[in-house]
């Protein structure tokens, strides 16, 4: 089915019973007609059923996108053009707004809240680059007299966009937008767990104005499709969002065929409390910076250090709150924690939290799965609170994923600064403290992409996030992130009277 905008308007609903691939402008069903089925997280219940990508499709998609890249219909638009594209991508997401945030809610199992949240940052996106775009342009460089040179800004090709589970529709939006405000051409894969939203996104792409091909989408296995895309010899940039094992190994494969690769990984991000902290500040931000999103962030403040003068207090305070924090019915505003993606995943939490207890941790509250009313067949895990812990467990080094926080106490500056960085990760980090001197010195010795000083949010359009050490590498959601998306080239020119002769023969 070719998706003009005629027969979008007369699908209708977003909610559908099954959802085909999109490949070339048209929704289509796997060359092998095999589905997968996609679940409610937080009933167990399933949505609907999702064509599964082989690698034919894939390969489908590939050279769909290859097609359109070469033809140079999208990258020859004028940048003005693709801007309102862009804004027009914005605008009908906008209109959508509350089918976009249903769907995101019934296929990742997340309170409605954060959905939201999330679902408009996604429309900042497109409405952010589609502005970037118009101001992004190469140099005129210094030169000897004679030499006029150039830097020329083209986009670098085909680009494999391989999306995660924990943030179905923005993690998109993160990575559509500046591939397709550079002029690129992308082939999305969602995650398994998660891929309506994505493909919904693509549907509204066309809609706006992206001619076919530019944009499709494979949901499929990341072990058949991911691999197939990342070794890939017509696709010319790979952009991955998940964990940090799977990150090596797309690194590693896209190395054969030299390919550029971003990748934002795996987080274990500390939480720094200073006495001279604004205590109620630091606890309404602790508590947020781990259970947004139920904990599966890649930047969740999971490791808590609170400074022993104000430990007692701190925790009391912090506890309480965690108590009060409400999990169940995702379309209750009134909810806080929606669930968790699946029983795998919970597994893996509460194997976590197993393991510190084994150690020696204490349980302040939470470790345990729960079962909300009406919702006893969902995905769910306590908000927890882990103490007594110490550095070489498990749990403290090792990304929960989950509503899990590990507490320790701290003495001094350089104490907490050296704790902090002993990690392998560097994504994320907050600061409390009312001493800017401070905020100030310790921001610039933490070893993370993303410091945070007296507030949770870690992101807005137009602000680099990214991480050190095994947090991967390359920034995304800022004007610097079009760079990874273009090559620059290097144009010199001789404007002289006299002929060059180097040579002098």
């Amino acid at each position: 089915m070719e998706l003009t905008k005629e027969a979008i308007e007369q699908v209708g609903e977003m909610k559908r019973d099954h959802y085909g691939m999109i490949i070339n402008g048209e929704r289509v069903d796997s060359s092998s007609k095999e589905t997968f089925e996609t679940y409610n997280p937080a009933t167990g219940e399933v949505i609907a059923t999702v064509a599964k990508a082989s690698e034919e499709d894939a390969e489908k998609a590939v050279q769909a996108a290859r097609e359109a890249f070469d033809n140079g219909k999208w990258r020859k638009y004028p940048v003005g053009k693709r801007s309102r594209v862009l804004n027009n991508i914005a605008s009908i997401m906008r209109s959508r707004f509350k089918e976009l945030v249903e769907m995101e809610v019934l296929n990742s199992g997340k309170s409605v809240g954060a959905a939201q949240v999330q679902i408009n940052q996604s429309i900042e996106d497109f409405e952010f680059y589609a502005g970037a775009i118009v101001g992004h342009r190469g140099e005129v460089n210094n030169m000897p007299y004679g030499f006029f040179n150039y830097t020329h800004k083209e986009p670098v090709g085909v680009c494999a966009q391989i999306i995660p589970w924990n943030y179905p529709m923005m993690m998109a939006a993160w990575k559509i937008a500046p591939a397709i405000a550079t002029g690129c051409s992308v082939v999305i894969k969602p995650a398994s767990l998660t891929p309506i939203t994505a493909l919904l996104l693509n549907e509204i792409c066309h809609e706006a104005g992206v001619p076919e091909g530019v944009v499709n989408t494979v949901p499929g296995s990341g072990s058949v499709v991911g691999d197939y895309l990342v070794q890939h010899e017509d696709v010319n940039k790979v952009a991955f969002t998940g964990s940090t094992p799977t990150g090596k190994d797309i690194m590693e494969k896209a190395s054969q065929t030299l390919k550029r690769v971003t990748l934002e990984l795996g987080g274990k991000s500390p939480n720094i409390v200073f006495e001279d902290a604004d205590l109620e500040a630091a606890v309404a931000g602790s508590l947020f910076g781990i259970f947004f999103n139920t904990g599966q962030s890649c930047e969740a403040r999971s490791r808590m250090f609170v400074h022993e003068s104000i430990y007692d207090e701190f925790m009391e305070q912090f506890i309480e709150k965690t108590e009060k924090l409400q999990s169940g019915d995702p379309f209750n505003k009134g909810t806080h924690l929606g669930s968790i993606i699946n029983q795998e995943q919970l597994d893996v939490i509460d194997g976590y939290v197993q393991s510190a207890v084994k150690d020696g941790a204490t349980i302040a509250t939470g470790g345990k799965q729960i079962y909300p009313e009406g919702f006893e067949k969902g995905y769910w895990y306590a908000p927890t609170v882990i103490t007594d812990v110490t550095p070489d467990m498990e749990a403290v080094q090792e990304e929960i994923f989950g509503p899990v926080v590990v507490v320790e106490k701290f003495t001094d500056e350089k104490d907490v600064i050296k704790r902090a960085n002993d990690t392998k990760y560097g994504l994320g980090s907050a600061i409390w403290t009312t001493n800017q001197g401070r905020a100030t010195r310790v921001a610039h010795q933490i070893q993370a992409g993303i410091v945070m000083v007296n507030s949770p949010f870690s992101a807005f359009p137009g602000t680099p996030f990214g991480g050190y050490k095994q947090s991967g590498f390359g920034r995304e959601l800022t004007v610097e992130t079009l760079d990874l998306y273009m090559e620059d080239k290097s144009v010199l020119s001789y404007y002289g009277s006299k002929p060059l002769n180097p040579f002098n023969v």
